[in-house]
């Protein structure tokens, strides 16, 4: 039973890698400074990063041994999670990604006067 579970952890690493440099590579392509490197050809592990502007920066790691979202802003953390609650920010962090490029696309057509900025945290 331990071993599947450990097999399962594995493969949920490496899915969660593989998101990763997809959402980097999305956001490059719209203009974000964003990048996610990985150690080896495993893909056991990777650091993503992410700026957003104004000195706020995204830093997601992730490995074997654990899972982090660390948000920052004129180089002071202004949030860190671990495990879960660190996936669901990536989550957030897509969402506001989609609004910002249907946003985009609006105003390019004239059908919503401003883009809401992106934040993830009020500051």
């Amino acid at each position: 039973m331990f071993l599947r579970l450990a097999q399962q952890h594995r493969q949920f690493v490496r899915d969660l890698v593989m998101n990763l440099q997809a959402l980097a590579t999305v956001l490059e392509n719209r203009g974000y400074l964003a990048s996610c490197y990985t150690c080896g050809g495993e893909m056991n592990s990777a650091s993503f990063m992410v700026s957003l502007g104004d000195n706020h920066l995204i830093r997601f790691l992730v490995s074997d041994y654990g899972i982090t979202w660390t948000e920052m802003r004129d180089d002071r953390e202004l949030m860190k999670l671990e495990g879960a609650e660190a996936i669901s920010q990536l989550e957030e962090l897509e969402n506001l990604v989609k609004y910002d490029f249907a946003a985009s696309e609006a105003i390019a057509t004239e059908r919503l006067p401003n883009p809401r900025p992106i934040s993830l945290t009020t500051s």
